[in-house]
């Protein structure tokens, strides 16, 4: 019995023993194996995270004027789960938030999230610190996207989101640059996971924590600065003057473009219909195409000189010989009968046939040419693909490929049918002739600055890096464009379009539109375009004009010469005498300049009287 006794008290020893050594065992595991895995368990309990949102980059004009920025806004919420009476909550914070009781009562109600509702943003400092004090009330900060100059670059510079996402324009193009990269601050939190304190995460790290970065706190980095190419002034010389002529003529759409044709730089971009893109939600979405890059439309007479410079260059024709054009009637085997628009013509030189426009002239040069050299020659201006301008949307314009082409083809492409194109692809094309036949690319962004100052894109061309290599020789796009089209201006078509102080060139266009539900043409619907530059001995600018659909009803005209060259003239003048002012041009001799006012981009100048100081500028806000 004595034995038996021993041996259960062995036993219960032994089972005391081996309990403690496996309570220690596992202490031992748990204190020295998995220390790190349970720190890191009661260290995400006892912290909060809060998000840093970076701001959003700044973009500008080229003279450093906000076309948009983000600014910090308020923001009060609640977190319903901390409410335990909404009604009553609501009651207090109806006064201070200058809505009713109701309203937040629902919001509080009905929210999804139980630890966020929005409650109002945009709120004051008071407002602020005195709705902080009641019980689940919080205060946090956003960013808010403000566009100063509204409609006037809305289809350039684009819209965003209300998440803060770009949605168009540069905004989207350059979305991620745009935005930065988001962070968090760390803070000890209560038993209902409210903050107390910022703590620092070196605070807690461990090797094992320091390779989980969601546990890492970091700092917002906020997204980089973009300058563009578009001078605010000259957008608004182009919006002003193409707005009246997109009203006066009940037009469905319009466009306009500036361009510097030294380096293809654009500095303004007008499409009409436009939005106001801080309240982008309430539009027409209709409204958000960019019709410079988007919409395709045959050019009609404005592509001539860009084949009469390829038919120059190639040799298959000379200016001083003469063209039979058939006296108004041409007819053939396999391209049918061609006509011109307002009456015929005998024998035309090459300048001739520019200058009145002439069909016959133009499709007799294609026949001559032959499809292989006008199509390579197209495609060497650009046409039949994009551009790449830095902007989302843009068409690639139709060129068919030669086995697609008739003897129609051949004799219609000249004279602007058979072809459609884009309204950025046909200044790249008058950009490469005014630049004296070197290649030009469009480009609106001209530099990109991160949050250090540091450049992270440059577009800048070096000294005579446009001047090499060339589609057609110089001296072809030289006499194209100062003989040729100054005589458009001077004697035919454009005459609209003379200035006072400059010489121009330029070109008319009026081409019918295609019908939507079969072959041919429709009635009364027609594309009307100029495009011109000055001066033309240097051409510092070139302007196009597009304009869909005038209403042939009002009897006002729908051609180009008559619906677009006006307004082409205003805005090269206008701009012209603004890049004066700037010492980018010389100011014409004995010549004394009007003054151009111009509000919403922030200057008014007034040249003074020629003899006297050359300009006085003054902001004037």
């Amino acid at each position: 019995m004595y034995n038996r006794s021993v041996r259960v008290i062995i036993s219960l020893l032994l089972l005391l023993i081996g309990v403690f050594l496996a309570l220690a065992g596992r202490c031992f595991y748990l204190q020295y194996f998995k220390a790190e895995h349970y720190t890191s368990i009661c260290l995400k309990q006892q912290r909060s995270y809060y998000p840093q949102k970076p701001q959003r980059g700044v973009i500008l004009d080229r003279r450093g004027r906000v076309l948009a920025a983000s600014n910090r806004i308020r923001i009060i919420f609640v977190e319903p789960r901390l409410i335990k009476e909404p009604k009553t909550t609501s009651k207090k914070l109806a006064p201070i938030m200058d809505m009713g009781a109701h309203e937040i009562c629902k919001l509080i109600m009905e929210s999804k999230n139980p630890g966020f509702v929005k409650i109002k943003a945009g709120v004051d400092e008071n407002q602020c610190k005195t709705a902080g004090k009641i019980h689940g009330v919080g205060i946090q900060y956003d960013w808010l996207r403000h566009y100063p100059m509204g409609r006037l670059a809305a289809h350039t510079v684009g819209f965003t989101s209300l998440d803060n996402r770009g949605l168009g324009g540069v905004e989207f193009q350059y979305n991620a640059e745009l935005s930065g990269s988001s962070g968090h601050n760390i803070f000890l939190a209560d038993v209902h996971r409210r903050p107390i304190r910022p703590i620092s995460p070196s605070l807690f790290v461990t090797p094992v924590l320091a390779q989980e970065s969601q546990v890492i706190d970091h700092q917002a980095r906020n997204g980089c600065g973009i300058i563009l190419t578009i001078d605010a002034a000259i957008q608004e010389f182009a919006r002003a003057e193409l707005i009246k002529q997109y009203e006066a003529y009940e037009a469905e759409s319009a466009v306009a473009i500036v361009a510097d044709p030294t380096d293809g730089a654009i500095l303004a971009l007008v499409s009409l219909p436009d939005f106001d893109p801080a309240n982008a939600g309430s539009n027409d979405t209709d409204s958000f195409r960019n019709r410079a890059l988007t919409d395709q439309f045959e050019p009609g007479s404005i592509i001539k000189p860009v084949i009469a410079a390829i038919a120059l260059d190639d040799g298959a024709v000379t200016k001083k010989e003469k063209i039979f054009c058939e006296n108004g009637n041409y007819v053939g085997r396999g391209f049918g009968r061609i006509g011109e628009y307002r009456r015929g013509f005998g024998d035309l030189t090459l300048r001739e046939i520019l200058v009145e426009s002439s069909n016959i002239g133009m499709a007799k040069i294609g026949q001559r040419l032959g499809k292989e050299k006008l199509y390579e020659g197209l495609k060497f201006f650009g046409f039949g693909r994009k551009t790449g301008i830095d902007l989302p949307g843009e068409a690639e314009g139709l060129l068919r490929p030669i086995s697609e082409w008739t003897g129609y083809s051949v004799t219609r492409i000249p004279f602007g049918q058979e072809i459609s194109i884009t309204a950025i692809q046909l200044v790249q094309a008058f950009c490469i002739l005014a630049n004296g036949g070197h290649l030009v690319h469009p480009y609106l962004v001209k530099a990109m600055v991160d949050n250090d100052g540091k450049i992270v894109k440059l577009k800048r061309p070096s000294p005579g890096s446009g001047r090499i290599g060339y589609i057609v020789k110089p001296e072809v796009a030289k006499w194209i464009v100062t003989d040729a089209l100054t005589g458009v201006i001077n004697e035919g078509t454009g005459r609209k379009a003379k200035l006072k102080n400059w010489q121009a060139f330029g070109k008319t266009g009026t081409a019918q539109l295609a019908k939507t539900d079969g072959r041919g043409y429709a009635e009364d619907a027609y594309v009307a375009s100029f495009i011109a530059g000055a001066p033309a001995e240097n051409p510092a600018v070139v302007v196009l004009v597009s304009i869909r659909k005038p209403n042939v009803k009002l009897g006002k005209g729908y051609t180009g010469g008559t619906a677009a060259a006006p307004v082409v003239a205003a805005i090269l003048e206008k701009t012209l005498i603004y890049l004066v002012a700037q010492n980018k041009i010389a100011t014409p001799k004995h010549e004394d300049l009007p003054a151009v006012h111009y509000g919403q981009a922030g200057l008014v100048w007034a040249p003074l009287p020629h003899g006297g100081a050359p300009y006085d500028l003054r902001f004037e806000r």
